[in-house]
Parts: C-alpha cells; sequence; structure tokens
C-alpha cells in the first residue's frame, strides 16, 4: 500500500509539473523566440531576473496584473527543468 500511495503522489507532481510548464511558451514572433509566460511578451528570464533581485510574487502580481501566481511557479519550474538539462559551469573569480 505504501508504494502505491508514493506513485500516485510522484504522478500527481509530474502533473503539477506539467500544467505549469505548459504555460511557458516559445514563439518566434512574441520575445524573439525566447520562453514566455502564456504568449504574452513577458520573458521568462525577466521574471526569474525580478525575483532574484528580491522581488516577491506579490510584488510582480502587483506590478504585472494580467500574471497569476502559477505563471511565477510555472518561471521558477521552467528554470529548474532547464539546469537539470544542461550542464552549467561557472567560472569562479
Amino acid at each position: 500500500m505504501k508504494n502505491g500511495k508514493k506513485s500516485r503522489a510522484k504522478g500527481s507532481v509530474a502533473k503539477t509539473e506539467d500544467a505549469l510548464l505548459s504555460r511557458i511558451t516559445i514563439d518566434p514572433e512574441i520575445c524573439h523566440g525566447k520562453p514566455a509566460i502564456r504568449h504574452l511578451r513577458y520573458p521568462v528570464e525577466s521574471m526569474i531576473e525580478y525575483l532574484a533581485a528580491g522581488d516577491s510574487f506579490e510584488d510582480l502580481l502587483e506590478e504585472f496584473p494580467d500574471l497569476e501566481r502559477d505563471d511565477l511557479r510555472a518561471c521558477l519550474d521552467f528554470a529548474a527543468q532547464s539546469l537539470k538539462l544542461k550542464s552549467q559551469h561557472l567560472v569562479l573569480a
């Protein structure tokens, strides 16, 4: 029984991630083909930069009223998934 619960939990996490990632779109006509939120002109990269600079979800939702909390969660999930796919090498000074 324990294993059944565990696999169902993993399945629901995967569905949640898929639902979030479906909010991220890539269209050559929008934001020069960079990943953006729901075909809007909000690049994922910009939202991640705002969050990294210390803006909260609430700050961004107030600043950009057509965005939803799940859009910002999708940006974070997209960034995490992107890092899993690519090997990143930073040069430390």
